[in-house]
């Protein structure tokens, strides 16, 4: 016997989950497809070329240069206070408490924790590849920049790739990644990339990036994107382990409320329906029974209860018992019976 606790917020949840245990049958997981690997091979080529025109100090540095001169942020003036705002989009402390509000409730509907866990996995993936690259290269960001046409690279910085952009594709790639129809799947990536590409210009338009950091950036979202299918069964593992976790800590949460069983009473046997011989019997062994204890409480009753059981004994061989006196007065004018008349004087004439 267990005593019943009250449901706690984690209990609902969980209780939410388990509502479905498999996953619908609508929501498919995309696969590495050979499309995919051409278009992962595709990007990787893109990055790798951005990196070694900015080491080589090509055409692309000159055009960085150029685009730092022309000052956007003075040009276009009367739009800097729209850009301030829209380059929040790219923040990753923001942008994530928002996808990550969206995808909880989705998980709460589709009762799993995979949009959950591939976000998580994506950022991890973000932090990772983009935060080595960074710091790897080292390069200087425009309003740090030290000498006029060189790339700036390997001086300390962390501007290389740009961390806004990638983030923005990432962020709200994985919406797209995530979506439940195909068509749902076309808008959100066009819409993911027209937002993206707009926070990396907006930081070109600030002066804290330069165009090739963006089009890094942009190529290292996009790598990660393409990349989440292979992470897939680390995914689905991951979420086994955690529901596996939630049992076990619900049996132990479950164990230290229990109270002793109440002792099992022996079951009851049926009997079968009695027949009216049966009947008849009963009632002559009870009348029987009646008879008997009858018989015996008269015979207690005229038995007294302090005398011994013992031999009997004739009645000439009993003492005689000889009364001490008579209880009557005595009387002296009378005679005792058997004895001769006393005479009694004469008077008179």
């Amino acid at each position: 016997m267990r005593t019943e606790r009250k449901l706690t917020r984690l209990d609902r949840v969980f209780a939410r989950l388990d509502r479905e245990p498999e996953r619908p049958a609508h929501i498919d997981v995309p696969r590495m497809t050979r499309h995919r690997i051409v278009l992962f091979a595709s990007t990787l080529a893109f990055y790798v070329a951005i990196v070694w025109a900015v080491v080589i100090t090509s055409w692309l540095v000159r055009l960085d240069w150029q685009v730092m001169f022309f000052r956007p942020y003075q040009q276009w003036a009367e739009i800097h206070a729209f850009v301030d705002y829209y380059v929040v989009l790219g923040q990753r402390g923001p942008t994530a408490v928002m996808v990550a509000a969206w995808l909880g409730w989705r998980s709460w509907r589709q009762h799993t924790l995979r949009p959950l866990l591939a976000l998580g996995v994506s950022l991890l993936l973000l932090n990772v590849t983009v935060g080595a690259a960074k710091l790897g290269m080292g390069r200087l960001g425009p309003h740090y920049a030290t000498s006029i046409g060189s790339n700036e690279m390997w001086l300390g910085g962390d501007i290389f790739p740009s961390g806004h952009t990638a983030n923005a594709v990432v962020t709200w790639g994985i919406l797209a990644y995530l979506a439940s129809t195909p068509r749902a799947r076309r808008w959100l990536s066009a819409l993911s990339a027209v937002t993206s590409l707009g926070v990396g210009l907006s930081t070109v338009y600030l002066g804290t990036h330069w165009l090739s950091d963006v089009l890094l950036g942009w190529a290292a979202g996009l790598l990660i994107l393409l990349a989440l299918p292979w992470f897939e069964p680390l995914i689905a593992r991951s979420e086994a382990w955690i529901f596996d976790l939630r049992d076990r800590w619900r049996e132990r949460r479950a164990g230290t409320v229990a109270v002793p069983a109440a002792p099992v009473e022996a079951p009851v046997l049926l009997k079968p329906r009695p027949t009216p011989a049966d009947n008849e019997a009963a009632a002559r062994d009870t009348s029987t029974a009646a008879r008997d204890t009858s018989a015996a409480a008269r015979s207690a009753r005229g038995a007294p209860a302090y005398m011994a059981p013992g031999p009997h004994t004739a009645r000439a061989e009993r003492t005689p018992v000889t009364p001490a006196g008579s209880r009557r007065p005595p009387h002296t004018d009378r005679m005792t019976r058997g004895g001769s008349p006393t005479a009694r004087p004469l008077t008179g004439g």
